[in-house]
């Protein structure tokens, strides 16, 4: 009970009493489906090298743990590039789908309009919860084909399995996250229904209780499925980070609210392996954020 407190505490407190401003340069880009991706930069003009950040469920580049990862990485010479998932700019996206765990061909188009710049020798991708989970999904998807100025990958608390931590949530402990989680994101299932009328059944909102069933009326539709262990298998990375052939780092707090510990991929073949780290009890999600 006290680590789970611990947990708690390292999650929420750096949230409230921490910020961070950051200068980004906003670009707009378009996907291969007519949609659009905001991406904000921090420009180093005199280095070649690119870490690009992936934000977490309902988050954003203003986050603190992006932002304050754009202000280390920065400092340390590199150009940041922090992107935003579909209608998480202050702007709802166009398409009918919002943005999920498993939807990496995002991040596939935000790493192919960086490398066509030229400009970058080195891009190192970084993800928070969701995006680390974006992360490794990408490049195990990606394989072989991976662009070669992809070097490396990090993930920090990627819920690799997504149905455990969806279970997860449902723990009386962390009512918290599971309410905020569920009203951002009703909040953008109520618009997307706006743009695209009886694209859902609204009138269920107010009778689920139970994560699982949210998905099942809402995020699985919007995503496209019709089977929730099919559209859970699609968002896992765990299934995919196997055939990745960039050296990973993937780091999970022991105390993680809602990635449970021991939960992790299987290892990659022999050229070369990801390397798997747990951090020590005591390190909730949200403390990975460099802070000089």
């Amino acid at each position: 009970m006290l680590q789970r407190f611990i947990g708690h505490y390292h999650t929420i407190v750096p949230h409230l009493l921490r910020s961070f401003l950051v200068d980004y340069r906003r670009e707009r880009i378009a996907t291969p489906d007519d949609d659009f991706l905001d991406l904000d930069w921090m420009d180093h003009p005199e280095s070649r090298r690119l870490v690009i950040l992936s934000h977490g469920l309902e988050g954003d580049s203003t986050k603190v743990y992006i932002a304050s990862a754009a202000h280390f990485f920065h400092r340390q010479g590199y150009n940041v590039l922090a992107w935003n998932c579909r209608s998480c700019s202050g702007e709802m996206n166009r398409t009918r789908k919002l943005y999920s765990h498993g939807q990496s061909e995002d991040l596939q188009a935000v790493v192919d309009h960086a490398v066509a710049t030229g400009k970058f020798d080195r891009i190192v991708l970084v993800g928070y919860s969701m995006g680390g989970n974006l992360t490794l999904k990408y490049l195990g998807t990606v394989g072989r084909d991976r662009p070669g100025q992809v070097t490396h990958g990090v993930a920090f608390s990627a819920p690799c399995f997504i149905q455990h931590s969806v279970d997860s949530l449902e723990r009386r402990d962390n009512w918290i996250y599971k309410r905020k989680f569920f009203r951002a994101l009703a909040a953008k299932i109520t618009a997307k229904e706006a743009q695209y009328p009886g694209i859902v059944d609204l009138s269920q909102l107010d009778r689920i209780r139970v994560w699982r069933d949210f998905d099942r009326a809402f995020s699985m539709v919007i995503g496209g499925y019709s089977d929730l262990d099919d559209y859970y298998a699609y968002l896992s990375s765990g299934h995919y980070v196997a055939d990745t052939t960039a050296p990973v780092l993937i780091v999970n707090a022991l105390n993680d609210p809602i990635v449970p510990p021991g939960l992790y991929p299987p290892r990659a073949g022999p050229q070369p392996p990801p390397h798997h780290r747990r951090r020590a009890p005591g390190r909730g999600p949200r403390r990975f954020c460099p802070t000089r």
